[in-house]
């Protein structure tokens, strides 16, 4: 089933190459404001929506709505989702900020799937 939203995006300046990080978790760097792939189990700024091949180019992020985002792993419909190590949607395990849920399954890594944003400063505790 595929899901349509308006989303909220912003504008942050790619850290680096992210031609390859469409969907995956962004982060914006406290030091330089720009934005990088977002670490296992940290918070996230949102989900990067194009593809900038070099740093200091526009990078689209979604902070709220319902987005596609890649996934690191098998994920089931209806799992509170975390970023890996690679910015990649997986389920979100204890001590992992809460950045999605997903509204579909995921069979394989690397799979796009819908997922609503739920960024929050909670991590999940069970």
């Amino acid at each position: 089933m595929a899901y349509e939203q308006i989303l909220s995006c912003i504008t942050l300046e790619a850290g680096q190459d992210l031609s390859a990080k469409q969907y995956f978790f962004v982060t914006q760097a406290a030091g330089d404001g720009q934005a990088d792939p977002t670490g296992d189990g940290l918070l996230a700024n949102g989900v990067l929506q194009n593809a900038p091949s070099a740093a200091g180019q526009a990078a689209t992020v979604a902070i709220g709505g319902v987005t596609r985002v890649s996934t690191g792993d098998v994920v089931a419909r209806g799992a509170l989702l975390a970023s890996d190590a690679n910015g990649e949607a997986v389920t979100a395990g204890v001590g992992d900020y809460c950045l999605a849920k997903a509204l579909e399954a995921s069979t394989v890594a690397h799979q796009i799937i819908a997922a609503q944003l739920m960024i929050t400063p909670s991590k999940v505790t069970a």
